[in-house]
């Protein structure tokens, strides 16, 4: 099998695999009781907090049950607690839909949005930061989108917005960025299964000093702010991801390097991944082939793409469009996303089935 949809998920690391079954084994206890049992789940919880600070900054972690949840608590959360600030929401057309759709929520109930494309701005970040006035409440911005590998740098993006509003509150999409890129925000929604971990685990990172409202009511965890029992165990699956993540940019660059160099050695191939892209993801176009045949007819051979975001099912991307993708192409795009594990040997099997897809399918 080669396994080439990493930004769809990833396999989880064996550390992980170990840390969730171990835990479940030994620690397992309610961390809300004071007992022995409790209070070594609670070592395990605060561990984790302590990994993922020391990456992101100083802070507060919250556990979430995936980036799906730590978006919507902070986006709704912002906008609730700091809803005197303004009524406008600077966002972007590339979001993912656990992002986009809580902002058109929020449109719906009054807010005012500017949704801005790549495509449409050479200095991308100076663009929305120049969107943002004394009325702009919330700016929410991926760092690394999905399905092209487009990466924001949130850091300058961050400076950029609070020099020109400091009230106005950055949440970041760090999905596909998180110990990827370098990281800035208010906010910042990570998940466990997009970096080796398991699945239905995820944090938001809350900068010192931010406030936002809860999104769930309940029993009291988590300061209050995120109710609900911890999963011990998928927190410590969570840590052993972050501590034992070998993804390298100079290794991901050396794999795009070789997939790119042999794929423009086929005809008809165009590409949508540019160079403000992380090398980890390479999405391109086959003219003339849909990208679910090519999609079908590379996993008979058990090789696994993608033809876009997981989330999307295989309708075409509406995403593509705000990097100036026309429809035609969209539908015949194919993501490649890389782990520290691929080879170039599984992407020069890749294109060579590629090769032979085109030969029967292009018309």
């Amino acid at each position: 099998m080669i396994y080439l949809d990493n930004a769809a998920t990833t396999r989880p690391c064996a550390e992980a695999v170990a840390a969730v079954t171990d835990t479940m084994q030994s620690c397992f206890g309610n961390a809300s009781s004071l007992h022995r049992l409790g209070l070594n789940s609670e070592k395990v919880i605060s561990s984790a907090r302590k990994t993922l600070l020391a990456k992101l900054g100083e802070g507060e972690i919250y556990f979430t049950s995936g980036a799906t949840e730590s978006n919507n608590t902070a986006i709704f959360g912002a906008v609730e607690t700091y809803r005197r600030n303004g009524d406008k929401i600077v966002t972007t057309a590339m979001e993912h839909p656990a992002a986009a759709n809580p902002i058109a929520k929020l449109e719906e109930r009054g807010m005012r949005v500017v949704r801005l494309s790549p495509k449409d701005h050479e200095d991308f970040e100076q663009a929305v930061a120049d969107a943002v006035d004394d009325r702009t409440l919330l700016v929410s911005c991926m760092a690394v989108n999905n399905e092209t590998g487009y990466a924001v740098d949130v850091k300058r993006l961050y400076r950029l917005v609070k020099r020109k509003n400091e009230k106005t509150i950055v949440h970041i999409d760090a999905v596909q960025g998180f110990l990827k890129v370098p990281l800035d925000g208010d906010f910042i929604s990570i998940s466990g299964h997009k970096i080796h971990g398991p699945k239905g685990i995820g944090a938001l990172y809350v900068k010192k000093g931010v406030r936002f409202a809860p999104l769930l009511l309940g029993g009291g965890q988590q300061k209050k702010l995120r109710s609900g029992t911890e999963p011990v165990e998928l927190i410590a699956g969570l840590e052993a991801a972050v501590k034992n993540y070998r993804g390298k940019t100079e290794r991901f660059s050396q794999l795009k390097s070789h997939l790119v160099s042999a794929l423009s050695e086929l005809d008809g191939i165009k590409f949508n991944s540019t160079d403000k892209c992380v090398p980890n993801i390479v999405n391109f176009s086959i003219k003339g082939v849909r990208s679910e045949i090519m999609l079908h007819s590379l996993e008979q051979q058990e090789i696994y793409v993608s033809s876009g975001s997981a989330c999307s099912k295989g309708k075409t991307s509406g995403v593509l469009a705000a990097f100036g993708v026309p429809d035609s192409d969209a539908d015949s795009a194919i993501r490649v996303s890389m782990c520290a594990d691929t080879t170039e040997e599984e992407l020069d099997i890749l294109v060579d089935n590629i090769r032979k897809g085109i030969e029967r399918f292009r018309r």
